[in-house]
């Protein structure tokens, strides 16, 4: 993104990442969770995020309704505000993950390009999780009538009936949540976080 102003410099940080891992106990990063919705993202993270801090690791859910209750209620659903949505997303959990935190991420966020975005945000410390469930699955579920709503045209640009979503070429982990249970889906998140985040002894 192009900088409105030129009278900026980026300051250092004084403590290292290593330092910060060492601190908690663990690495750091970004959990990006991707999907159509119903798919299972806020119920996954939220429950990884519990039983990681049942574990003693530094994790926190940025989720995305919660997001626009604050960050960004001055967004839609636009093309261009589903953009600079996942932007600002993106940059924040770049800012957990410096910390040295385990951030979760409850986001649809259906563009390649924009995820693309975020994972560039996260300099390295990123994880793309494709909760895979189909859109027939999805739509079955419809927790909070979304779908049906869409299907009656009472919502614009709703992904997947009138708004595309864009399947991930390459993610880290995929999790087919229309074919496993919510107890099933997490084992292989835990499992994956303690592959992926637990600090070698040295």
């Amino acid at each position: 993104m192009a900088h409105k102003s030129s009278n900026i410099t980026a300051v250092a940080h004084r403590e290292s990442d290593r330092d910060r891992w060492r601190r908690h106990g663990h690495r750091s990063g970004v959990l990006w969770f991707t999907g159509l919705p119903a798919s299972g993202k806020p119920t996954l993270a939220f429950e990884l995020e519990r039983h990681l801090f049942a574990a003693g690791y530094q994790a926190y859910v940025l989720d995305g309704d919660n997001l626009r209750h604050g960050l960004n209620a001055d967004l839609g659903f636009s093309p261009a505000d589903r953009t600079e949505n996942i932007r600002r997303v993106g940059e924040v959990a770049a800012l957990f993950a410096g910390a040295g935190m385990v951030v979760i991420t409850a986001f649809i966020s259906p563009y390649r390009l924009d995820r693309a975005g975020a994972r560039e945000a996260a300099k390295g410390d990123f994880h793309e999780i494709f909760l895979s469930a189909d859109l027939a699955v999805c739509e079955k579920r419809d927790p909070k009538g979304l779908y049906k709503k869409a299907r009656r045209g009472e919502i614009s640009e709703f992904t997947g009936v009138t708004a595309p979503y864009e399947v991930p070429e390459s993610p880290e982990l995929t999790i087919d949540t229309g074919a496993i249970t919510v107890e099933q889906s997490l084992r292989l998140l835990i499992d994956y976080v303690n592959r992926n985040f637990k600090l070698r002894v040295e």
